[in-house]
């Protein structure tokens, strides 16, 4: 008998504990890939899932646990989910089913707190058979012909359940990014010998990885990505471009901000316990010179057509080390087009007008890039025309060649200029050879 109670005293000690935990929230975001649900809990919990069929549906039982009002979810981002419902198979038990369309491949996984969310648990449905992947968006053997496209592939950051940052009449970054990026594809696309690309077409989150993923896998010639940060002085203003650093950040703000926007898988909700942590480091390592130079190149280029816009947040091109600009073969530029946190640009953000001409100073900028430094075998290659630049307050001659990397010397010749002189307004050609 004593040792009977020995025994029970000992299981009950190592037994493992269930917790409880109260369902605050529940939301359905849809991509191109899948379908994800997510649970908002108040505390970590153990859960149960499994699947049933005729009709599919997804069944997560959630120990202890108690809901009190009505799951709901918006139509437009269900995806494969028909219906959410919830009931209590034991009093026990709290159950939720997920009515599907058709039948899916279940992924699950539990999130632990960060930023504004707490814990979550995470169901992710892909379809079978690839019912729900898109139509490619060009063929990868039609970009690498003669006299092709130039493709530049435009990321919107943030997404889903990571909204970026948010601005004091709480617009969200991940709505006025992707509203920037659809206008610059407009554009790029209406440009002669380019073509864009994007990451993301909907509110929904990609994992930083394969967001420059997406680009390698589209031949990318550039890939750019649009942002709108905010900072706690709000009368900070002014667009930035950032390009990869593989020293360190050139500013306290470009090291804060690529902090911030690292952690966006952790709200974004992707699961880490997967990934090789080896493969950052990696691919930094593979990351070529001429790769690094390109970018920066470009970058010179874009920010130079920013400042005709007006008031940029610092006088160069600012470098940090940005995950989502770590791709080894495709130069990449990170574009924080005004502060969110700025009431003033808050409102520009908002504005198609301004949307539409900040869309076409980043694609000059691009496109004299392209123009002096063609891909080979590109339609730009044969047929590009002189690139020329518009005088703005604060430029010199020098800081002109040296942007465009060209000599001083040339720069003077081909537009017969005697000194160093020149004038705001006044429009420079840049020589191409």
């Amino acid at each position: 008998m004593a040792i009977r109670l020995v025994l029970v005293w000992i299981l009950a000690l190592f037994a493992i504990p269930v917790f409880a935990a109260d369902v605050d929230g529940f939301r359905v975001w849809t991509d191109p890939e899948k379908t994800r649900a997510v649970l908002d809990l108040d505390s970590r919990t153990e859960y149960q899932l499994f699947t049933l069929d005729n009709p599919p549906r997804v069944v997560i039982d959630l120990p202890k646990s108690s809901l009190d009002h009505a799951l709901k979810f918006t139509a437009e981002h269900a995806g494969v989910i028909d219906g959410v419902r919830h009931g209590a198979p034991d009093k026990d038990t709290l159950r939720i089913v997920l009515d599907l369309e058709s039948q899916s491949e279940i992924k699950s996984f539990l999130l632990d707190p960060t930023g504004g969310y707490g814990y979550r648990l995470v169901i992710d449905l892909f379809q079978k058979n690839g019912q729900n992947s898109q139509p490619r968006l060009k063929q990868i053997s039609a970009m690498q012909e003669q006299n092709r496209d130039v493709v530049v592939a435009i990321d919107a950051g943030h997404g889903g359940e990571d909204p970026g940052a948010t601005g004091k009449n709480r617009t969200r970054e991940k709505d006025v990014v992707l509203a920037i990026a659809k206008e610059l594809k407009k554009t790029i696309d209406a440009q002669p010998g380019m073509t864009a690309v994007l990451t993301r077409t909907g509110d929904y989150y990609i994992p930083l990885r394969d967001r420059f993923e997406k680009a390698r896998k589209y031949r990318a010639d550039l890939f750019v990505s649009i942002h709108a940060d905010a900072f706690k002085n709000r009368n900070v203003s002014g667009s930035s471009v950032f390009v990869l650093s593989s020293k360190g950040a050139s500013s306290e703000f470009a090291r804060r901000l690529a902090a911030s926007e690292n952690s966006s898988d952790l709200v974004g909700g992707v699961t880490l316990s997967d990934k090789d942590d080896m493969l950052a480091s990696v691919l930094l390592d593979l990351s070529q010179s001429a790769t690094m130079e390109a970018s920066h190149a470009v970058a010179d280029s874009v920010f130079g057509s920013l400042r005709t816009l007006g008031k940029t947040h610092k006088n160069d091109v600012e470098h940090a080390n940005f995950m989502v600009l770590k791709s080894p073969d495709v130069p990449s530029l990170l574009v924080e087009t005004a502060f969110i946190s700025n009431p003033s640009e808050e409102q520009r953000l908002k504005d198609p007008a301004w949307q539409r001409r900040t869309a076409r100073a980043i694609t000059d900028g691009i496109q004299n890039y392209f123009f002096m430094s063609p891909p080979p075998g590109t339609w730009i290659a044969s047929n590009r025309q002189p690139v020329r630049h518009q005088v703005v307050r604060g430029d010199t001659l020098g800081e002109i060649a040296s942007r465009y990397r060209v000599s001083l010397y040339s720069l003077r010749r081909v537009n017969q200029l005697k000194t160093d002189n020149i004038r705001v307004g006044a429009e420079l050609v840049i020589p191409t050879t």
